[in-house]
């Protein structure tokens, strides 16, 4: 209806004006020659400018206007339109109550009657409904306007009532009343679209593929994107329950439907089926950029790599200027390990997208992996004319610097860095710099501005800044720190478990223990907190049951688990046969740590190893374990796996 266009329409246009009575009747005055004919457009404007008006207060304003054009109704004709009023609720009273014009209030009742003998909605009950939404009683107006939306030629009415329930009322609510309209105006074409969109969105698959079925019946190439936006499911069980109830419906000639058929039927690895969806769709679109790499994700389970690569190549070539096609194709030959041809497709794209970032930068960055560094070097400053992306490329131009051995231009640009996501990434390789030239103070001077700069990151830069402590051997030093930084972050778990781990198992007993066990209820499924716990408990307590059941649950956990860690792993490991060795247990020693060594030789385990076998008096395993350490270990270097690592 045009009652809820031109309200909209007030309130932005004639908002300004109310702040100033003489500015509200001089425009009166300069429109009323105009309405002197249209009883109804005056009311509705005289409605619309009191809902714009703040709080009513300057609604008397408008009784002129409404009294100078619209023709006085006698009273006996008033009390007879009041009495055939059919609101169901009590309006009278609450348009007295909000100090409505008199001459407004008369003729909102002569004209609602009138409406309602004819079985329409009415006008009174439709303002009231506004009246009630403009306050936020939302069950008020959802009442009023659900109800007058089943009257006669209410269509618009409906659509509002719709629109309201979808902002206040959950979707199930939603689907209800529109499929309860639909049932009562069954020829109704757009309400079979809401009913279905809405369904699809509740989980109600079979009433949306009824109402699908239903639409594809009036017209096969009915175009369903609208309804389908947005109602993808995310579970495995709804989405196998939708494909279900569109399998029956047949949609050879409706290319929307085809392609989520073709999407449910790919992602249940289903590719030969999902493949005629595809074909069928593709059929009346067939440059359509998303039905074509969907048709490329689906030949790549089916099709070898030639035939995939000529097809996205050929299509690419049909649509020239479609970036999405010639980044699909670069991103496949990525996957391929194709760097060299990706890259040359990539110079190729920015060349016609020169003015498009994202080319930009994903040409700069496979130019880096296959240390194209002019390349790269000249793309990231062509990037770093673009204020949004000279974050990326000053630190990608750091990491190309590096990689050249030209440290200080690297840590110009990555110092240099300031966007949130990337400043402590690039603050962490500037450190690594220092400490590769034994700059130690500079490290450290570049953590304290970051936590100056960066607040956010300050646990961060404490821990770090531990670390390099703990490198110059200060660990004291490190653990005071720490400390501080622990008061100061008391729940921040990066900055206790650091603290803990450079607290000893034996002399720091009572202390380590209560902030493992503060980590723990923090994060109770944490396997790291869970390892240091039964490391600290079999340090003190050899045998220790629970120590051991924890070391036990980790060596446990499957390699295809999400949980499995190989680092984590090995540890648990070394806590296990460390344990073995203090009771004199060698053999149990050489089962839990040969296999392990032979595959990820470390000095830790290395060690235990020699230990058991001169446990059991083998010389020879403990010449030739001896010999392999020597070669491996004997120059001062240490594997990763067994350096305690902060960060």
């Amino acid at each position: 209806m045009r009652f809820f266009k031109f309200r909209n329409h007030a309130q932005l246009v004639f908002k300004p004006a109310c702040d100033h009575s003489l500015g509200i009747r001089r425009f009166i005055d300069a429109i009323i020659d105009r309405l002197q004919q249209r009883r109804k457009l005056t009311l509705l404007l005289a409605a619309c400018l009191y809902l714009a008006m703040p709080a009513y207060a300057e609604a008397h304003l408008f009784s002129p206007l409404l009294e100078a054009i619209l023709p006085k109704s006698d009273t006996s004709d008033l009390s007879q339109a009041k009495n055939t009023t059919t609101v169901a609720l009590d309006i009278d009273d609450k348009i007295n109550k909000n100090n409505l014009p008199t001459v407004f209030t008369n003729h909102l009742f002569s004209i609602d009657s009138s409406q309602s003998a004819l079985d329409e909605p009415s006008l009174y009950a439709l303002l009231d409904a506004e009246f009630a939404a403009n306050r936020g009683d939302t069950r008020r107006a959802l009442t009023i306007y659900k109800q007058q939306s089943f009257k006669q030629e209410a269509t618009a009415v409906f659509e509002r009532a719709l629109s309201f329930s979808l902002d206040n009322e959950n979707i199930s609510d939603s689907l209800i009343f529109a499929k309860t309209w639909q049932d009562q105006n069954p020829d109704h074409v757009p309400a079979w679209f809401y009913v279905a969109h809405l369904a699809l969105k509740a989980h109600d698959y079979r009433l949306a593929g009824e109402t699908l079925n239903r639409i594809l019946r009036y017209d096969p190439r009915a175009d369903l994107s609208e309804i389908l936006i947005g109602i993808y499911p995310d579970s495995i069980d709804d989405q196998r329950e939708l494909l279900a109830a569109l399998q029956p419906i047949d949609s050879q000639e409706n290319a929307s439907l085809s392609v989520l058929k073709a999407g449910l039927l790919y992602q249940f690895n289903d590719p030969q089926n999902a493949l005629i969806h595809i074909n069928r769709a593709l059929l009346s679109q067939s440059d359509y950029v998303p039905f074509i790499t969907l048709k490329a994700d689906i030949l790549r389970k089916i099709e070898p790599t030639e035939t995939v690569l000529n097809y996205v190549n050929q299509a690419r070539l049909r649509n020239a200027d479609s970036k999405n096609l010639y980044l699909y194709e670069i991103r496949y030959l990525l996957d391929l390990k194709q760097s060299q041809e990706a890259w040359q497709l990539l110079l190729e794209a920015h060349s016609r997208f020169e003015d498009d970032p994202e080319i930009t930068l994903l040409a700069a960055l496979v130019s880096l992996d296959v240390e194209q560094y002019r390349s790269a070097d000249r793309l990231l400053n062509v990037l770093a004319k673009t204020p949004a992306y000279l974050d990326q490329a000053y630190y990608y131009l750091g990491i190309s610097a590096e990689r050249q051995q030209r440290f200080e231009q690297a840590k110009y640009y990555l110092n240099g860095v300031v966007r949130e996501d990337l400043v402590l990434a690039a603050r962490e390789k500037v450190v690594a710099l220092e400490l590769l030239n034994n700059n130690f103070e500079s490290a450290i001077t570049t953590l304290q501005l970051l936590r100056q700069q960066h607040s956010v990151f300050a646990p961060e830069s404490f821990v770090m800044q531990a670390d390099i402590l703990w490198q110059q051997n200060e660990p004291e030093e490190a653990l005071q720190l720490l400390t501080r930084a622990s008061r100061k972050y008391p729940d921040n778990q990066l900055v206790l478990f650091a603290r803990a781990q450079l607290l000893d198992d034996r002399r720091d007993y009572v202390v380590k223990r209560a902030l493992l066990n503060h980590l723990q209820a923090l994060e109770p499924s944490n396997l790291n907190y869970q390892l240091s716990y039964a490391q600290l408990l079999l340090a003190n307590n050899r045998g220790s049951e629970q120590g051991l059941a924890l070391a036990n649950t980790i060596i446990q956990i499957r390699y295809d688990d999400p949980r499995y860690d190989n680092e984590l792993h090995l540890q648990a490991l070394n806590i296990l046969a460390s344990d073995a060795l203090a009771t004199d247990n060698y053999t149990q020693v050489i089962s839990y740590l040969q296999t392990p060594y032979e595959v990820l030789p470390t000095l830790r385990s290395g060690t235990l190893l020699l230990r058991a076998y001169q446990g059991l008096g083998n010389n020879e395993k403990v010449a030739d374990l001896l010999a392999d350490l020597q070669q491996r270990f004997s120059f001062g270097q240490q594997n990763v796996n067994d350096r305690v690592q902060l960060y």
